[in-house]
C-alpha cells in the first residue's frame, strides 16, 4: 500500500461533486480529461484548477470520445488518470470503454447521470445509466460500478474505484446522479497518512516474451511506457503477451473469458453490500440516492409496528446476485426502489426465486426522489 499524497483533511460542507474531485486528489489522480456537461461539470471545473497545485494535469478534450482515449492512453503512461461525463458522454465513450476492458487498463468513470434519455433534462438527477455501463460496449465483458448515496461516499467510493481499478487491473465506474452530485453535506477527510491507496505493480522482467502482460486471472502486473519496459497492446484479440492472434481457439477463448474470470474469481473482495433485515417481513432493495428514502420508509413503518429492513447494493456490478438469494430465503417479500424505470429490477427478480414476492416501485414522477411515505404505503399493500 502507499499512501495519499494530498488531502484536504478536516470536516468540509461542500456538494458531491466537490467530494468526489477532492477523493480522486486523495487517491493520487494526477490526470483527468473531460468535456463539460451538466450535472457532472463541477468536478472537471474544479479539477481544472485544484489538480495543476498538486503536479497534475488536466485535460478539457473537444469531445467525451477523446476524453476516454485520453485516460487509457495516460493510464499505460503510469498516470493514475479519471474522466467524468453524464449519460450522453457516457453513451460517446462506450467504444473506447470496451477498448479499456479488453487491454486491461486501469481507469476511473465519474457518471453523475440525469434524466434522459437524449439530450433529456440535464439538470434532474436520474438513475438511468445503470444497465448501460454494464452492457453498453459490444461483446462480452464484466464491468464494475459503485453507487455513493452521499456526499461522504461520492469521497470514500472515489478513492476505492481508484483501488479496485489498481488492483484488478479495469475500469471503475462511479455512478452517482445528479442529486448526490449537487447535495451539500458534511464530507469528513481524513489526513493523508491515514488513506490506504493500491499500488500498481509492474513487471521486473524486461522481454516481453518473458513475461505475462494480459489475460492473467490473478491479475498481471502492467507494464509502464517510458519506463524501460517494452510492451505490445492491442484491441484486437491477443495472446498473454499483447500479440495479435485471429486464428486459434484457445486464445480467442482466454481474450473473451479471462478478464471476465479476474472479476468473478474476485467478486467476494470487489461486491460490497449493506444489510439490515434481521427478522424483516419486507425488504427494500435499492441502491444510490434511493437508498436514502428507503431507510427513511423502513424507519417510518418500524414506528408503525411493521417488520421492514434494508438491503442496499453499494456496488451494483458485478451484480450482486448471492446477496440478492441470501436476502430472498430469509424474507417473503421484496420491494425494489430505484429512480428509474426498473433496470437492476429484472436482475433482482430473477435471482429472488425464494421469495414469494417481489415487486418494483418508481418516484411518482420520474427524476424525482422517492417520497418515503408513499414508500410505506406499498408496504402496508403487500404486508396486508
Amino acid at each position: 500500500m502507499i499512501k495519499a499524497r494530498t488531502a484536504l483533511a478536516g470536516t468540509h460542507f461542500d456538494m458531491g461533486n466537490w467530494a468526489c474531485a477532492e477523493g480522486a486528489i486523495a487517491a493520487g489522480c494526477n490526470f483527468v480529461a473531460g468535456y463539460p456537461i451538466t450535472p457532472a461539470s463541477e468536478v472537471a471545473n474544479y479539477m481544472a484548477k485544484r489538480l495543476p497545485q498538486v503536479g497534475g494535469i488536466f485535460l478539457q478534450t473537444e469531445d467525451e470520445i477523446a476524453a476516454i482515449c485520453s485516460v487509457i492512453g495516460a493510464s499505460w503512461a503510469g498516470c493514475r488518470a479519471l474522466t467524468v461525463t453524464s449519460g450522453p458522454g457516457i453513451s460517446l465513450m462506450q467504444e473506447n470503454i470496451g477498448f479499456a476492458v479488453s487491454t486491461e487498463t486501469p481507469i476511473v468513470i465519474i457518471d453523475v447521470q440525469r434524466l434522459g434519455p437524449s439530450t433529456g433534462v440535464p439538470s434532474i438527477g436520474m438513475a438511468g445509466d445503470i444497465v448501460q455501463v454494464a452492457r453498453g460496449s459490444h461483446g462480452d465483458y464484466q464491468i464494475i460500478a459503485l453507487c455513493p448515496e452521499s456526499p461522504q461516499e461520492m469521497f470514500d467510493l472515489t478513492i476505492r474505484a481508484f483501488n479496485i481499478a489498481e488492483t484488478y487491473r479495469v475500469p471503475v465506474f462511479l455512478m452517482a446522479d445528479g442529486f448526490i452530485g449537487h447535495m451539500r453535506e458534511q464530507i469528513i477527510i481524513p489526513p493523508a497518512d491515514q488513506i490506504d491507496l493500491v499500488e500498481r505493480r509492474v513487471p521486473t522482467v524486461a522481454d516481453p516474451m518473458k513475461r505475462q502482460d494480459f489475460l492473467d486471472i490473478g491479475v498481471a502486473p502492467m507494464p509502464v511506457f517510458g519506463k524501460g519496459l517494452q510492451a505490445h497492446v492491442t484491441s484486437s484479440c491477443h495472446d498473454e503477451h499483447g500479440m495479435r492472434n485471429l486464428t486459434e481457439p484457445a486464445v480467442m477463448h482466454r481474450y473473451v473469458m479471462n478478464p471476465i474470470q479476474k472479476i468473478l474469481t474476485h467478486r467476494d473482495q470487489i461486491v460490497e453490500v449493506r444489510e439490515d433485515y434481521v427478522n424483516a417481513d419486507l425488504v427494500l432493495v435499492t441502491y444510490g440516492t434511493v437508498s436514502r428514502s428507503a431507510r427513511a420508509a423502513a424507519r417510518l413503518a418500524r414506528n408503525q409496528g411493521l417488520r421492514v429492513g434494508t438491503l442496499r447494493l453499494i456496488t451494483c456490478w458485478p451484480f450482486p446476485e448471492e446477496a440478492i438469494r441470501k436476502a430472498a430465503s430469509r424474507v417473503n417479500n421484496l420491494l425494489v426502489l430505484e429512480n428509474n424505470s426498473g433496470q437492476l429490477y429484472p436482475y433482482i427478480r430473477a435471482e429472488a426465486a425464494h421469495a414469494s414476492r417481489v415487486e418494483f416501485l418508481g418516484p411518482q414522477f420520474l427524476g424525482q426522489i422517492h417520497d418515503p411515505n408513499a414508500i410505506l404505503e406499498k408496504v402496508k399493500e403487500m404486508l396486508a
